[in-house]
């Protein structure tokens, strides 16, 4: 592909657009109504800010594609700099005067005010656990004698910047507890730099590892050193924009610095590869991850730690499957896979005959999906996925299923680490209305008892959730789950916001939000539709989302609407649509292919420009999910959906707020702009177009609760205002 650019700018300014802020919805549940406002608020005009117009286009194997705002991709220039200031003074003026939003804010304080624990690590004579008071902007690591005893702060990361957007990204404790390798990300971004902190004294050593992206550390057995995957220092100004290869696995022997760390495994000749490790328990096995993309699909490398001199092997090769390591027993090691069983199944490996002919299947593939498989003793506990609902099991060392685990309820579980020879085990249990609550498993005796249940201020016990179908464009049956307060009346009147994320074998299963909270005591409805693309029904559901079958999750997403629809959950002017990362190109899709479908759109975070994400940061490593443009037939796939090239100039588009963050180096904030400014070009009608740019923010993980609160008060009340 090769690139034609002309030095011509034209600067287009949108005409004056007029809309209505919507009236005040109450922040308690009340009857939907179809009745105008009694009064009208005034109506109020405004211009777009000037999006400069510039003559770039690319030829993609022939065609020609007009790429007119390329120059926001910058997002170091002045020019963008200034862009993202009007635009963001023009959509916090706006937001500002509507009146849901004070009151949203302050409900959605009030929710997020509850205690949060994390499940519990025990190791040597120490717990660990992280633990949030409600509104501090990031969680604490903290230490105890007990689970009983009184908790000591070991790590507070609300110390380490004055705005709360330094988190505490990744900790990982010794197997004796004495030392913690933790990670922190600055500012929303995916580069993590680790420290070694003591546990007694509370002080770091002066190891500092920097670089770090897309993998975790795994101790060596007797705690003088870790593995870690690093990449090499960007260029300057690239931090947040440049692609990323060429990841090299290292070990860091404590008290050394960075430049001392010994390189255990890298290919330069496959610079798409990236590396995990992991330690086997018994401290004799490196278990080597080996990614090479979002397809989890990967292979195995394995070191025997016990001989010096040993190199590192493969031990399953071809990228045919998905393996994930479970546990070691001697040379045996164990690994859940999806090979030769979509719903996935457990598989032992003996290292000294690591042929596949000498594999041995320990737990057959389930009519659930396996999510994750825990050794504890001579048991496995398994979590699996009936839908989108959890399912808990407990297995023998040969596989022959002992018992369910039983739970609370219908919800998503998850947990059961730990060593094997712990004495207890912990899980966790949510759904849409239950905050989650941490159980203790009693390994002696399988007895469970709860250890700690948030209580939050929201009245759970009036909201329920119940099951429908929607019929997709090629007959596929489509899980619609819808969350309201009893008694919903089916009269098509009902603020409904419908979420999903359909992609990269992700499970989308029942969790409690205390924005979803928010919106619901607003009087909305809440769904969540179970699209083609994630993993909820095992690999062939995911297979039949991707790459050239995208589209299937587009049809899904429309048919869960008109299902809504026709059903009288609501109507068209009444429903919102949600998304982030790929949900975020899910709702961009389905707002340029039917814009008559939606009230309002809420795009967040997403890969709006499917022509060249693949040129920025990791998105390369999407290709094998999306397709890559530098394909012909890839190319013509990509095109008839991709949201940025699919905004169609005189064509009247719902109210969207498109939401994106400045150090967002997952999905680079360029993608946001771009298809902000073509949207506002494009817009015919008086429904606003705007984009609110979070600052210090990245792709989501690690953002303060205070932003996230600010930030769903802002879209909540985009959705009441311009929901009819």
């Amino acid at each position: 592909m090769h690139f034609k650019r002309v030095i011509r700018s034209v600067t287009v300014r949108r005409v004056a657009v007029a809309f209505v802020l919507g009236a005040s919805l109450p922040l308690a549940a009340q009857e939907p109504s179809s009745e105008p406002p009694a009064s009208t608020p005034s109506m109020k005009t405004f211009d777009y800010p000037e999006s400069l117009r510039q003559d770039v286009t690319d030829d993609y194997h022939g065609t020609d594609v007009a790429d007119p705002y390329r120059w926001l991709e910058d997002t170091e220039s002045e020019a963008t700099a200034r862009w993202v200031e009007a635009q963001n003074r023009l959509t916090n003026s706006y937001l500002e005067q509507l009146p849901q939003r004070a009151g949203l804010e302050q409900r959605l304080e009030q929710l997020w005010n509850y205690e949060r624990f994390g499940m519990p690590v025990h190791r040597g004579d120490t717990f660990f656990y992280t633990h949030n008071d409600g509104l501090q902007d990031q969680s604490v690591l903290y230490k105890a004698d007990s689970l009983d005893a009184d908790r000591q702060v070991l790590l507070n990361p609300n110390r380490l910047s004055e705005d709360g957007t330094v988190a505490l990204a990744a900790w990982r404790p010794t197997d004796d507890g004495r030392l913690v390798a933790y990670a922190t990300a600055d500012g929303g971004s995916d580069w993590r730099t680790y420290r070694v902190r003591d546990v007694a004294s509370g002080e770091d050593l002066p190891d500092v590892i920097e670089w770090v992206k897309f993998s975790g550390v795994a101790w060596n057995e007797d705690a003088s050193g870790f593995f870690y995957g690093r990449y090499e220092a960007p260029a300057e100004g690239e931090e947040l924009t440049g692609t990323n290869y060429n990841q090299t696995l290292y070990f860091h022997a404590i008290g050394t610095s960075q430049d001392e760390d010994v390189m255990v495994y890298r290919r330069p000749d496959h610079k798409e590869w990236g590396f995990q490790p992991e330690v086997s328990e018994d401290g004799r096995w490196l278990v080597i991850n080996n990614w090479k993309g979002s397809e989890p699909q990967n292979q195995i490398f394995l070191k025997d730690l016990s001989r010096e001199e040993a190199a590192v092997e493969p031990l399953i090769e071809g990228f045919d499957a998905e393996y994930s390591f479970i546990a070691s027993d001697g040379t045996t090691l164990y690994f859940l896979t999806d090979h030769e069983a979509p719903r996935r199944r457990v598989i032992a490996i003996d290292a000294q005959q690591p042929q596949r002919e000498h594999w041995r299947e320990v737990i057959p593939e389930q009519e659930h999906v396996l999510e994750s498989v825990n050794l504890l003793g001579k048991r496995f506990f398994t979590v699996g996925l009936d839908g989108a609902v959890g399912v808990a099991q407990i297995h023998a060392l040969d596989g022959t299923l002992i018992k369910p685990v039983p739970l609370p309820g219908l919800g998503t579980v998850g947990g059961f680490g730990g060593r094997r020879d712990a004495k207890q085990t912990f899980f966790t249990f949510t759904n849409y209305v239950t905050p989650p609550s941490i159980y203790r498993f009693d390994l002696q005796d399988d007895s469970i008892e709860l250890w700690r249940k948030p209580e939050v201020d929201f009245p759970s016990d009036q909201y329920e959730t119940t099951q429908g179908f929607a019929t997709s464009a090629d007959g596929t049956r489509v899980p619609v789950l819808i969350t309201a307060r009893k008694g919903l009346r089916r009269d098509g009147t009902n603020k409904t916001l419908l979420y999903a994320y359909g992609g990269f074998n992700i499970s989308i299963t029942p969790q409690f939000s205390p924005a979803v909270a928010g919106w619901l005591d607003a009087g909305g409805v809440y769904v969540v539709a179970t699209l083609r693309g994630g993993g909820e029904f095992g690999r062939q559901w995911h297979e039949a989302g991707m790459q050239e079958k995208k589209q299937n999750v587009f049809d899904d997403f429309i048919a869960a609407a008109e299902y809504l629809i026709a059903e009288k959950v609501t109507r068209s002017e009444s429903l919102g649509i949600y998304g982030r990362s790929n949900g975020g190109l899910l709702v961009g899709a389905v707002m340029t292919q039917r814009p008559d479908l939606f009230g309002a759109c809420l795009p967040a975070v997403g890969v709006m420009d499917m022509l060249r994400f693949h040129k920025f940061t990791i998105g390369w490593a999407w290709v094998t999910e999306f397709g890559s443009s530098d394909d012909p037939e890839q190319f013509q796939t990509l095109l008839k959906y991709s949201p940025l090239h699919n905004l169609r100039p005189g064509t009247c588009y719902p109210a969207t707020l498109v939401t994106t963050a400045d150090r967002d180096d997952r999905v680079v904030p360029g993608h946001s702009f771009k298809f902000a400014a073509a949207l506002q070009a494009a817009q015919s009608c008086q429904q606003p177009a705007l984009i609110r740019i979070e600052t210090r923010a990245g792709h989501g993980a690690g953002t303060p609760v205070s932003k996230f609160i600010e930030q769903y008060a802002d879209m909540w009340a985009f959705l009441l205002a311009n929901l009819r």
